[in-house]
């Protein structure tokens, strides 16, 4: 059995409670968190130790600890990008593959410093949304696509991540500049790319499912509305990416997600102006 450690800023949280469960399904337990590490215990709510007693997950006092009883980590936190670079400086120096939670990082500085990191000390690394291995996106025709009109749940600090990505995978990791174009109660993002593709996001209330349209060069459509299992996709994934070594995202698209996402957040201070995103 190969052992997973988990490394989070608290561990009262839905990804740390749901990802035991589906890595062991999926195996059929030849893969299980059995380590884990919170930074601090959540507010309010319960105690890394009582959650690692309830999970049956044996709770280390620190980081080193997790790397060293671990074949496989997986850094959390993913509601706090801000925690990402702490938490996962000493994984990226390990060798050991490291899958990073969503939304990567809080900019694109901080991105580009993880994936050097890990470049320097040789250690497999990736980060994505669980959307973008959505079937309805994976099986979609990609080449061709101009204009894509997203839409989703949530927040933009937290959940533009899912509109996002996807967004690149069928773009490309080039975008050029955004627009904010929200309102008070839903925030809005256009991204201009090379050659004149377009995409627009849009966060609507809780009820409201990820979908995009898409636009091809050929004048053909296609209106995309998720209801496969993406996370059970995504738990394959990264199973995958544990045995392999082999990430499935290129870095580059990660990095131009976590600019959009930073530059967005400054972009809705200036509505309805664009701003030019790093390039190189």
């Amino acid at each position: 059995m190969k052992k997973i450690g988990f490394i989070d800023y608290y561990l009262d949280e839905w990804h740390a409670e749901k990802y035991p469960g589906w890595i062991e399904e999926a195996t059929g337990g030849e893969m299980k968190v059995v380590y884990a590490y919170g930074k601090q215990d959540k507010e309010g709510g319960e105690t890394n130790a009582a959650w690692c007693e309830r999970k049956g997950i044996t709770l280390l006092s620190t980081i080193e600890e997790v790397i060293e009883r671990s074949d496989y980590l997986v850094v959390l936190s993913p509601d706090n990008p801000e925690q990402h670079e702490e938490l996962a400086r000493l994984p990226l120096q390990s060798g050991k593959p490291t899958y990073v939670d969503k939304t990567f990082a809080p900019d694109r500085d901080t991105a580009v410093r993880l994936f050097e990191l890990a470049e320097r000390h040789k250690t497999p690394l990736f980060s994505t949304s669980a959307l973008r291995f959505a079937d309805e996106y994976v099986q979609a025709e990609r080449n061709g696509v101009r204009t894509i009109a997203s839409i989703g749940p949530g927040k933009f600090e937290n959940y533009s991540i899912h509109q996002i990505e996807p967004i690149v995978m069928f773009l490309g990791s080039r975008p050029q500049k955004v627009m904010y174009t929200g309102t008070a109660g839903s925030a809005a993002l256009l991204i201009a790319f090379e050659d004149g593709r377009q995409a627009a996001l849009r966060h609507f209330g809780s009820g409201c499912p990820f979908s995009m349209a898409l636009d091809y060069e050929d004048g053909s459509a296609r209106v995309l509305t998720v209801q496969s299992n993406f996370f059970g996709a995504f738990i394959r994934e990264m199973i995958a990416f544990f045995e392999t070594g082999r990430p499935p995202v290129d870095p580059a698209e990660t990095i131009a997600i976590a600019s959009i996402i930073e530059y967005g957040l400054r972009a809705e201070k200036t509505p309805y102006e664009w701003i030019a995103l790093p390039q190189g």
